[in-house]
C-alpha cells in the first residue's frame, strides 16, 4: 500500500485545505517591498504592491496594471483616502476584512472604493452591514455615498431611515452636509414626515451653509401649502429666500385645493387603525369595539359597530392617530347570518375634502372585505353602508388601515385575481343547494369525489347551485369539477350577478353533454354571484359538483386565454392603424 493510499484511508478524506494558511501568507505580502514591482502614491506615502496579486483579484486593476499607459510606471498616483485605501489592499491580499474594525465614516469610504474599483461582492457585504448602524450622525453621508455609487439597496435604506426619524434628522448637524441631489431625493418623498414649517427651516438652514448651491431648485420641493397662513406670514416671508408671488399661490392652494400634496408615515405592513398608534373610532354607534381586535367573540348584540342606514348623513368614521399612507383596507363586515351588505369607503386628509376609494353601493359583500387602492395619504377612514338585505343597519366588527406591497391586480375599484376566491377562507358561501355539507363545492378540495364522500348536488328540476363571493372580483373565467364517476353527462347553463336581481348568461351549454373538469372564459367583469342551472342529467336525475374555482386555476387554459386577449389586441391595434392610414 503506497504512503499516498494510506493518507486517504486514515486521514478519512482526499482534500487538504489550507486555505487559511494560504490567506495569512498572502497577507504578510500587503504592502510589503519584497517582490513588489509598483507603487501607489496615496497622500504621499508610498505603498508597495504586487501588481499579479491585485490584477487577478480585480479587473479594474488588472486594466490599469496590464494594459494602459500606467502599466510601465512603477509609481502609480492616485486621488483616495490614504486609510481606506490601505483597508482595502488588506482585503485584496486576505480575502478578509473586519468591519467591525472600522468606524462609520471609514466603512462609507471603503465601500466608495470598492465600487470604484470593482469588488461587487465586497460592495454587497459592507452595505448590507452597514444597515444595522446607520445612525442620525452618518446617514446623510451615507446616502450621498450610496447615490453616487448607485447602490440602490442601501440608498433605499437611507431613505427610510429618513423618513421614520424626519424630525430628528432635520435638527442635526449633518443634514446641513447633505448635498443637493440628495436632498432633493428626501423632500421629494411623500413620506419624509415631519411639519412642513420645520422643513422649510432646515432647508432655509442649509442653503445658509450652503451658500455656493443654487437653493431655488431645492426650495421648491417644500410644499408650502402644507404650512399654515400665520406662519407663511410671519416666518416664511420674512425669509426673504421665496418670492412673494410664491407665498400667494400656496395661500391660495391651501384655501382651494381639495387634494393638498400631504407629508405621511409610513409603516409597511402595520396596521395604523389600531390602539398603539392612538387610531380611534370618532362616528357610529358602540364606537369601541372597532378597532379593539376582537374579531371572534361577536354576535347580533355586541361587539360591532353599526350606523342606521337611513339617517342621512350617518356613516362610521375611523380617524388614525396621525397621517399614514395607506393603500389597503382589511374589514370583518358583521356575518352570522347568510345577508349581506352594500357601501362605499372614502377617505380624507383633513375630514373636510373626501376620496372615494371603493364603492361597492351596487354590490352584495358578506364577512371578510379585502380592499384596496393607489397608496395615498390618510388621516380619516369614513365607511357608509348603502344596503342590508335583512334590514336596514350597516355593521362592522373589524377594521385594519396599512400600507401593503403585496397588492393584486386591480380594475376600478375592483380586484382582478389570479387565486381562486371562491372558497370558504375568502369568505365565499353556497346559498343555494343541497348537501351534508352544503359549501362542500368551494372547499378548496377536489379530490374527494366518490359516491358516499361529500358534494354539492341538487334534483332535476329544483334550483341552482349558487355560489356568493364574500365581495365583488373582476373575473373572466371559472372551473367547474362535475362528478365523474359513473357514465353521467350534464348539460347547463351559467349566470352571474352582483345583486342577486339582475342576471347575465355567460354560457349555454344546454345542447352540449358536459362532464368531469369544464373550464369557461367570458368577457371579464364584476362579478359576486354565480348560479349553475342544470338542465339535464343522463343517469339518475341528480346534478352533483364536487369543486368551482373563479378564476380557473388551470394554468394552461389561463395561457391560452391570455393568448386569446392579446391577439385581440393586436388585431385591434392593427384595425386602428389601417383605419388611421385609410383616413389620411
Amino acid at each position: 500500500m503506497s504512503s499516498q493510499e494510506h493518507h486517504k484511508m486514515s486521514g478519512g478524506t482526499d482534500v487538504v485545505d489550507l486555505g487559511n494558511r494560504f490567506s495569512a501568507d498572502m497577507a504578510r505580502l500587503c504592502m510589503n517591498e519584497q517582490y513588489a514591482d509598483v507603487e501607489f502614491i496615496v497622500e504621499e506615502e508610498r505603498l508597495p504592491a504586487h501588481r499579479v496579486v491585485l490584477a487577478a483579484r480585480s479587473e479594474y486593476f488588472r486594466a490599469l496594471l496590464c494594459g494602459l499607459e500606467e502599466s510601465t510606471q512603477r509609481q502609480i498616483p492616485l486621488e483616495v483616502p490614504l486609510a481606506a485605501f490601505k483597508v482595502l489592499l488588506r482585503y485584496i491580499y486576505s480575502g478578509t476584512l473586519l468591519l467591525s474594525t472600522l468606524d462609520a465614516y471609514s466603512t462609507i469610504e471603503v465601500l466608495g472604493m470598492a465600487n470604484l474599483y470593482g469588488f461587487p461582492d465586497l460592495e454587497v457585504a459592507i452595505s448590507k452591514y452597514f444597515r444595522q448602524y446607520l445612525a442620525l450622525d452618518n446617514v446623510c453621508r451615507a446616502l450621498d455615498v450610496a447615490r453616487l455609487y448607485n447602490l440602490e439597496e442601501l440608498t433605499e435604506v437611507c431613505l427610510k431611515f429618513m423618513d421614520r426619524n424626519a424630525g430628528d434628522l432635520l435638527r442635526h448637524n449633518t443634514f446641513n452636509k447633505l448635498s443637493k441631489e440628495s436632498l432633493v431625493e428626501v423632500l421629494r418623498r411623500d413620506c419624509f414626515f415631519a411639519p412642513e414649517l420645520q422643513i422649510f427651516l432646515a432647508v432655509w438652514n442649509w442653503s445658509r451653509f450652503n451658500s455656493n448651491v443654487d437653493y431655488k431648485s431645492v426650495i421648491s420641493y417644500v410644499r408650502l401649502s402644507l404650512i399654515t397662513l400665520k406662519d407663511l406670514l410671519q416666518v416664511v416671508r420674512p425669509s426673504g429666500i421665496l418670492d412673494p408671488d410664491k407665498i400667494l399661490d400656496a395661500i391660495n392652494e391651501r384655501n382651494t385645493s381639495k387634494a393638498l400634496p400631504y407629508r405621511a408615515a409610513l409603516w409597511p405592513e402595520w396596521n395604523v387603525a389600531a390602539n398603539m398608534f392612538q387610531s380611534r373610532c370618532i362616528q357610529g354607534e358602540c364606537r369601541d369595539a372597532l378597532l379593539d381586535g376582537d374579531v371572534t367573540t361577536y354576535d347580533m348584540d355586541k361587539r360591532y359597530t353599526h350606523h342606521c342606514i337611513t339617517d342621512k348623513d350617518a356613516s362610521i368614521v375611523v380617524e388614525l392617530g396621525t397621517i399614514c399612507i395607506i393603500n389597503h383596507i382589511h374589514m370583518l363586515l358583521w356575518d352570522r347570518d347568510s345577508r349581506a351588505y352594500s357601501y362605499y369607503v372614502e377617505v380624507s386628509g383633513d375630514q373636510q375634502h373626501w376620496e372615494r376609494v371603493v364603492d361597492y353601493s351596487d354590490y352584495h359583500c358578506c364577512s371578510w372585505q379585502y380592499l384596496y387602492f393607489a397608496p395615498r395619504p390618510v388621516r380619516f377612514i369614513r365607511l357608509v353602508g348603502t344596503h342590508n338585505t335583512v334590514n336596514r343597519v350597516f355593521h362592522v366588527v373589524g377594521l385594519e388601515a396599512m400600507h401593503t406591497a403585496k397588492v393584486p391586480r386591480l380594475v376600478g375599484h375592483f380586484v382582478a385575481p389570479k387565486r381562486n376566491e371562491a372558497t370558504i377562507e375568502m369568505s365565499a358561501i353556497v346559498t343555494d343547494a343541497v348537501s351534508r355539507m352544503v359549501n362542500m363545492v368551494i372547499n378548496g378540495s377536489c379530490m374527494r369525489n366518490e359516491w358516499d364522500s361529500e358534494y354539492t348536488y341538487l334534483s332535476f328540476g329544483i334550483g341552482e347551485i349558487s355560489v356568493r363571493l364574500g365581495q365583488p372580483y373582476y373575473l373572466g373565467s371559472l372551473r367547474l369539477l362535475l362528478w365523474d364517476r359513473n357514465d353521467c353527462n350534464y348539460s347547463l347553463f351559467i349566470e352571474i350577478s352582483t345583486n342577486r336581481e339582475e342576471w347575465q348568461m355567460i354560457l349555454d351549454s344546454r345542447n352540449v353533454r358536459s362532464r368531469s373538469w369544464q373550464n369557461f372564459h367570458f368577457i371579464p367583469r364584476p362579478v359576486v354571484y354565480i348560479r349553475i342551472v342544470f338542465s339535464r342529467e343522463t343517469a339518475n336525475g341528480m346534478f352533483r359538483s364536487i369543486h368551482f374555482e373563479r378564476p380557473t386555476q388551470d394554468k394552461n387554459y389561463s395561457m391560452q386565454i391570455s393568448d386569446m386577449e392579446k391577439e385581440k389586441e393586436t388585431a385591434k391595434t392593427d384595425d386602428d392603424n389601417i383605419a388611421s392610414t385609410s383616413g389620411s
